[in-house]
């Protein structure tokens, strides 16, 4: 089967580390892409590949600034990815739960072997 494009959705383009970066850095607020550039330590051409990917899901946001290209996080794509994860969330909950009651009732018995 064909790996799907990185572009074709949200899941694709976050799954590359980079990408993920930079985002992290947009939730801060918005940035040029100098200023990712340098929080990244990459090369601008990079950058922008990275940023290219991320406008065509719909992660990011672009406006012009005079000869700046101003992006900002656009978080409604990533619902999608939370939806898929929260279910997940909720099963791994459910198994600490029972993982911490085992370790209570381990510590009980331990507690009442040393009294």
């Amino acid at each position: 089967m064909a790996r799907a494009a990185t572009t074709t959705d949200a899941f694709n383009a976050v799954a590359e580390p980079k990408r993920r970066e930079i985002l992290d850095l947009l939730a801060a607020g918005e940035r040029s892409v100098s200023e990712l550039v340098a929080a990244m330590g990459i090369v601008q051409p990079l950058v922008s590949k990275h940023l290219r990917v991320l406008r065509e899901v719909g992660l990011v946001v672009v406006r012009e600034e005079g000869r700046q290209r101003m992006y900002r996080l656009n978080g409604h794509p990533l619902k999608s990815i939370y939806d898929w994860v929260k279910g997940y969330e909720e099963t791994w909950q459910r198994r600490f739960d029972l993982m911490d009651a085992v370790l209570d009732e381990l510590k009980e018995q331990e507690d009442g072997n040393h009294d």
